[in-house]
């Protein structure tokens, strides 16, 4: 019955994948309210996973999952502030090969929609958009503004060489020749500007036509929650609707802004992303499935956001600031179908089985799924105090002003992107710090090595003990914990000392400042530095700790458990793990085994303040104490 109500005519859906149909002639099309692929009837069966969340060795396992689960596309974002890390240098190799990344999902028979943005939100850091775009103090992202597109433009012309040939209709061009095709079936144009306070009426326009002057050929989309919808269309693109809860008459409501076109959830939320402080947020299953079903009942496509999270590695994940700045946590979990490790969840069976109803034919059998290590507790026997990698390791800039990370005259003067920059300078006494709301996103200050005290959104003032006679070094460790990635603060999303900070109402002035970007250069010139040695009984950060994990087999997955450690970040044989922090709710880290070898694993924390002597190698996540999504 469910499968006659949710479709009127049957097709083997088998004939139409990427490599049966190499050499097509015709990509995704709208006719009477219905997408055809090929002139035949073709429903979206969608799932997102993002190929820089995920090890590159492990893409090929998700997406034979997706379609074990019955899928039939895959959704991805693509980060800008990846790709182009420093401007005009491009990045497609490892783990950003997109080329890659889209033959293997022709290679499993996943058409895909690709979401290039420029911007993506996606709970990452300043929505994809690179942070050297800040450097000018005018910028004005996401809309018109000249500084704006002129690097939007550059950035389009490298990405869409990669993307274009891989469209599923065939193309021919002076610059490409003849192209047989690939699994690209539609584009999105941007991404959520209905929701964008700050809206550019020529904007989408834009962005729209970068597309297709640079060969993008298949069906274009936007995507907008149901209040955005209206405000977020571009003339020529299909709109797209986002949501987790299905509101009486809200897939009715893409019929007042489109006649007579096909329904598609583009975002259908399987489940939610956590921030720091906050609970591990939950999605009822049943509701979940129950909710397709209707969603597929009345027709629509839909695309499951997400179907596999993921990791939000290194110091890549974003933050929200509504009433208050907070920070998005190291996993992108999100209680998805597959978890952040890519295991089966009963959300995976559940929509298997309804999938499996709606296809009407036997599924693949889903993989097998890869078994866990516990690799037992490992003991970080030496430390360096930040102290003193300073002289050893890094060299200062000096300024009479704060300058902001994204001006530092770093990284062929693109300033710093991401972690943590030191600004020291010189006092006479103590008194009244004041930060005037000017540190980004939080500091720890000390005076010469004692730690009093921390600045952030909340705690804008400190007082600074009267000491001996004579001068002292006041230093402010600053970490940037993630740019805001949704809403109308991008533009304000600068990080390190944004202004002046005053001691007895006088500003300071004469700064030395050091870079903690901590990018692979730093830490092995870290690790060969003189003045490691024993960690004492009792001690207190910053300070880097390392140790060794022996593994004897083929490595496992695995997840690093901190308990009696406070805020940091750690390192495992030069990979970034991400950050940590003891208020929760997450309390383990992914750790993939394709970053750990037979033999012995380098393993470096950073710690902010209080360091435990060991970490535990854990063979299950603890993502906190969960709360279900009202």
């Amino acid at each position: 019955l469910l499968t006659h109500l949710l479709f009127s005519s049957r097709f083997n859906w088998s004939e139409l994948n990427p490599l049966r149909l190499w050499g097509r002639n015709h990509g995704l099309q709208t006719e009477n309210s219905e997408f055809l692929l090929e002139g035949m009837p073709f429903r979206i069966l969608g799932g997102s996973m993002h190929y820089f969340r995920v090890p590159r060795e492990y893409w090929e396992d998700r997406m034979l999952k997706m379609r074990a689960c019955g899928l039939n596309t895959l959704t991805t974002y693509v980060p800008w502030n990846l790709h182009e890390k420093e401007r005009g240098k491009f990045d497609f190799s490892k783990n950003l090969d997109l080329r890659a990344f889209l033959s293997l999902a022709a290679k499993n028979g996943l058409w895909v929609i690709l979401r290039p943005g420029p911007y993506i939100c996606s709970e990452w850091d300043l929505g994809g958009l690179p942070s050297w775009l800040l450097q000018d103090p005018e910028m004005k992202l996401r809309t018109t503004y000249k500084g704006f597109t002129e690097a939007v433009d550059a950035y389009f012309d490298r990405l869409m060489r990669v993307v274009v040939p891989f469209q599923a209709s065939p193309i021919l061009s002076l610059s490409l020749g003849y192209k047989k095709g690939g699994p690209i079936i539609a584009v999105q144009v941007e991404n959520e500007y209905g929701s964008f306070p700050k809206k550019d009426p020529n904007y989408m326009n834009y962005v729209k036509m970068a597309l297709l002057n640079r060969g993008i050929v298949e069906l274009l989309m936007t995507s907008d929650n149901k209040n955005g919808l209206s405000f977020g269309l571009v003339k020529g693109a299909l709109a797209t609707v986002n949501f987790q809860k299905l509101e009486p008459g809200l897939l009715k409501h893409l019929d007042t802004v489109q006649k007579d076109q096909p329904k598609m959830v583009m975002e259908y939320w399987t489940g939610w992303f956590d921030n720091w402080g906050g609970p591990h947020y939950v999605f009822d299953a049943d509701e979940m499935v129950n909710t397709v079903e209707s969603i597929l009942k009345t027709g629509a496509s839909i695309n499951l956001y997400m179907f596999h999270g993921g990791t939000n590695f290194g110091f890549m994940s974003g933050a929200l600031e509504a009433d208050e700045y907070k920070s998005d946590v190291t996993s992108y979990d999100y209680d998805a179908v597959l978890t952040e490790a890519g295991d089966y969840t009963s959300k995976f069976f559940k929509l298997r089985q309804l999938f499996s109803m709606v296809i009407g034919q036997p599924l693949p059998l889903p993989p097998m799924i890869e078994s866990k290590a516990s690799y037992g507790a490992i003991l970080l026997h030496q430390y360096i105090s930040l102290w003193d990698v300073l002289p050893a390791v890094l060299q200062p800039i000096k300024s009479e002003f704060p300058v902001n990370m994204e001006n530092l005259p770093l990284n062929d003067s693109i300033g710093q992107p991401y972690g943590y920059v030191l600004y020291e300078t010189v006092i006479f006494g103590g008194g009244h710090l004041h930060s005037r709301d000017h540190v980004r996103d939080r500091a720890q200050v000390f005076v010469n090595t004692v730690y009093v005290g921390e600045l952030d959104y909340n705690s804008v003032e400190l007082a600074i003990p009267e000491g001996q006679q004579g001068f002292r070094q006041l230093r402010l460790l600053v970490e940037n914990r993630g740019r805001v990635n949704y809403g109308p603060a991008l533009n304000e999303q600068r990080k390190g000392l944004i202004g002046d900070i005053f001691l007895n109402k006088t500003p300071l002035r004469n700064f030395k400042i050091y870079s903690l970007e901590m990018k692979p250069a730093f830490m092995k010139s870290l690790q060969q530095a003189s003045g490691w040695s024993s960690v004492p009984d009792y001690f207190v950060g910053p300070a880097f700790f390392r140790g060794r994990l022996w593994i004897e087999q083929q490595p496992q997955d695995t997840f690093l458990k901190l308990q009696g450690w406070e805020k940091g970040v750690v390192f495992v044989n030069g990979q970034n793990l991400g950050r940590y922090w003891k208020i929760g709710p997450q309390e383990t880290l992914y750790l993939p085994a394709p970053w750990l070898r037979r033999g012995g694993n380098e393993i470096v924390i950073f710690e902010e303040r209080t360091a435990g002597r060991i970490i535990q190698s854990v063979d299950i996540p603890y993502l906190g104490r969960t709360q279900y999504v009202d």
